[in-house]
């Protein structure tokens, strides 16, 4: 689901796809609370943060960190997967993320992507 996202945010499925335009669509996913993983993956895999300190360096597990905070996992997968440039800072502002199925902003008419 990730690299779909990414995929649209980048534009890389319109035909006049610029490497270095922001040419992308904003994304709206709903039900982010209820991202699945398979595997051992909740209780193996970590995630690391240093906070400049000597013994610093913390550490938290996917499962945990699902629970808690689902919208900012997410968030962090896409963002691996964009430009590394201000670009790509404007194309994740264009990526907005719920845990419930309700969003603010039906009045922008928002068309439903089909996952392939």
């Amino acid at each position: 689901l990730a690299s779909q996202v990414a995929m649209l945010l980048m534009g890389k499925n319109n035909p006049q796809f610029t490497r270095h335009l922001n040419l992308g669509d904003n994304v709206i996913v709903i039900n982010v609370d209820k991202i699945k993983v398979t595997g051992k993956k909740l209780l193996q895999k970590e995630y690391f943060h240093y906070t400049g300190y000597p013994g610093g360096l913390k550490s938290e597990a996917l499962g945990k960190r699902l629970a808690e905070r689902p919208e900012k996992l997410f968030r962090e997968a896409v963002h691996g997967m964009l430009p590394k440039n201000r670009l790509g800072r404007g194309m994740l502002a264009h990526l907005h993320l719920y845990r419930g199925s309700q969003h603010a902003h039906q009045a922008q008419k928002p068309k439903f992507y089909k996952l392939s």
